[in-house]
């Protein structure tokens, strides 16, 4: 079982690549090799000492003859170009996020038209497919069966992918599966590109005594998702057989992941419970109009019953969101933040 994970060493990447490690099968056949590529590679991490792994290191049109030099089984496909930059430079987010799919899904279908295994290929999509049109409005919860009418560069671009998986998939070139994930928070290490990146950083920031700016209302709502249940997620949707039964994947349309609703100012308020108020008041408010209308434009209520036939749920509340950062990053942490009553629980 050959198993490859685009955009590898980025976060996700790299908590879906332990997790298959350590799981050391798929579907329930053992992983002989777990490739690992990316633009950017940290080959001092401990995943990448695995002999398991296989590091690509480059551009992924440029690497794909490279990833399918050998047969594939597996594509986890979570590279791409992030919101805000897709949104400020179109050309590359056209380059990142939809030609390289295709470029990728084109790789598959030669080696399955080849007489080699047709591959399952996930693809990571996003909340932001979904956009409130002033002729349509966005009605509420979304299921999988509402109109997407992305309100940004980055979900169109999503969008598109989508439905190029779904007909490579209905002519047997790929087995595709598409999952709509949720803005994950609260990621570490240093902000990304992303629109929604703040989400992280108002909570991240903080926890490390560094100051944070919200560029938002702090009533508006937002979907999230903290990274267990992001890659829980991801590898349920990927190892999903096919049927009408409880815990298959029915059709081709995409998962939306499980949502956890909450409000910037909710947020806040659990970071002032769980942290303290000097914690707390690191957060200023800097209205950012561009950031606001992306993330605005995404629903944050969602009907998640479609991710419940596959055994997944959202995140119970923002507080286990919070405690998970804190037992898994306690070195990004600040000894005050540490010390304060609010935080002993730890998740672990």
């Amino acid at each position: 079982m050959r198993i490859v994970i685009t955009g590898g060493f980025g976060f996700i990447g790299i908590q879906v690549a332990a997790e298959l490690l350590a799981r050391g099968s798929f579907r329930g056949t053992a992983i002989s090799e777990v490739v690992l590529a990316d633009r950017f590679v940290r080959r001092d991490l401990p995943i990448a000492a695995d002999p398991r792994v296989r590091v690509v290191e480059g551009d992924l049109l440029a690497s794909l003859d490279a990833l399918f030099a050998e047969p594939v089984d597996v594509v986890i496909h979570l590279a791409s170009a992030v919101s805000a930059e897709s949104e400020a430079d179109f050309d590359l987010g056209i380059r990142a996020n939809l030609d390289s799919t295709r470029t990728l899904l084109d790789s598959a279908r030669r080696q399955s038209e080849s007489g080699g295994p047709v591959p399952v290929v996930f693809f990571s999509s996003s909340v932001a497919v979904y956009g409130s049109d002033d002729s349509l409005p966005l009605r509420s919860p979304v299921s999988e069966s509402t109109l997407a009418t992305p309100q940004s560069s980055y979900g169109t671009q999503k969008l598109l992918c989508e439905q190029l998986i779904a007909d490579y998939t209905r002519k047997d070139f790929v087995d595709g599966r598409v999952a709509r994930l949720m803005t994950v928070a609260i990621r570490p290490g240093k902000p990304n590109a992303a629109a929604s990146g703040f989400l992280s950083g108002i909570i991240r920031e903080p926890l490390a005594g560094s100051p944070a700016t919200c560029p938002v209302d702090p009533d508006l709502r937002v979907a999230l998702a903290s990274p267990r249940t992001t890659v829980k997620g991801i590898l349920a949707v990927a190892e999903a057989d096919r049927g009408h039964r409880q815990g298959q994947l029915v059709g081709r349309l995409p998962v939306n992941l499980p949502a956890l609703t909450v409000t910037v100012s909710e947020m806040l308020d659990t970071l002032r419970r769980v942290a303290g108020d000097a914690v707390a008041d690191l957060v200023t408010f800097a209205p950012d109009p561009a950031v606001e209308a992306i993330v605005a434009s995404w629903p944050a209520v969602f009907d998640n019953t479609r991710a419940a036939t596959l055994g997944l749920s959202p995140d119970p509340d923002f507080e286990s969101v919070v405690r998970q950062y804190l037992g898994d990053h306690r070195d990004a942490v600040s000894p005050a933040v540490l010390a304060h009553p609010g935080s002993e629980t730890m998740g672990g």
